[in-house]
């Protein structure tokens, strides 16, 4: 007699509208980006520069744009994020290296996105040309009800057919793209720009980007670990339009 499959976990739906970003390891450091920049001109010769000097260096690589010297360290990141977040985080290839949980290997978590109250909700204008506004009440009501729904339907067949010994990688197609999963990646701080410039809205950049929000937000913290560990390079990032060398 063929033994019954194993009866799945029954979690408790849940319901998240934040990002989580974890800075797990990083070696990268404003002085590298100049002793790289600086093995050019002086070799193997051990020298000693002030700040002054190595903020100068940083700031004319950063306007000359001579971006190798910003490739000598990484940032590894843990992010747990709505897939649709993590495909388009994804798109970014050059420097990135990533890892991903699979829902073919272990199964899911119950945890889904509903946007935050302040999400603006309505797209104003053509494609590559608009604006979102914020909903109405209703429209949020609305929003918020469809989204819950949606999830728990999906979430019980997924675990009616994990019961009935159906395989997780079959199984999972009925989730939606607002399934939280998790995922590691490794940047060096030149690819870590070139993601911020485009995945952030900045008045002060050159060229303007318009993310989506779920992954400015993830963009945002992001951000706030590179400038706590590379502040001089942070700085000049900024100063000029928020370009990547």
């Amino acid at each position: 007699m063929r033994a019954r499959p194993p009866v799945p976990r029954k979690a408790l739906v849940k319901f998240k509208s934040v990002m989580d970003v974890e800075l797990v390891q990083q070696l990268a450091a404003d002085e590298m980006v100049c002793m790289a920049a600086r093995v050019s001109t002086i070799g193997n010769t051990p020298q000693t520069y002030t700040r002054e000097k190595n903020a100068g260096l940083i700031n004319f690589l950063m306007r000359d744009r001579h971006g190798s010297p910003f490739e000598h360290g990484s940032f590894t990141f843990r992010i747990s994020a709505p897939i649709f977040v993590c495909r388009e985080f994804m798109r970014h290839r050059a420097g990135m290296s990533y890892n991903e949980e699979s829902g073919r290997y272990r199964e899911l978590e119950p945890v889904f996105y509903v946007p935050p109250g302040n999400r603006p909700l309505v797209q104003v204008g053509r494609a590559g040309k608009y604006d979102f506004q914020p909903g109405t009440f209703r429209q949020d009501l609305v929003a918020g009800e469809a989204l819950r729904m949606a999830y728990t339907e999906a979430w019980t067949q997924y675990q009616t057919m994990l019961g009935e010994g159906i395989a997780r990688e079959v199984a999972r197609t009925v989730l939606p793209v607002g399934t939280y999963s998790t995922f590691y990646v490794t940047c060096n701080p030149r690819s870590l720009m070139h993601f911020l410039s485009l995945r952030t809205k900045s008045d002060g950049a050159t060229y303007k980007s318009f993310p989506q929000v779920e992954i400015q937000m993830v963009a945002d913290q992001m951000e706030e670990h590179f400038k706590t560990h590379m502040p001089m390079t942070h700085d000049t990032f900024v100063k000029h339009g928020r370009v990547a060398p």
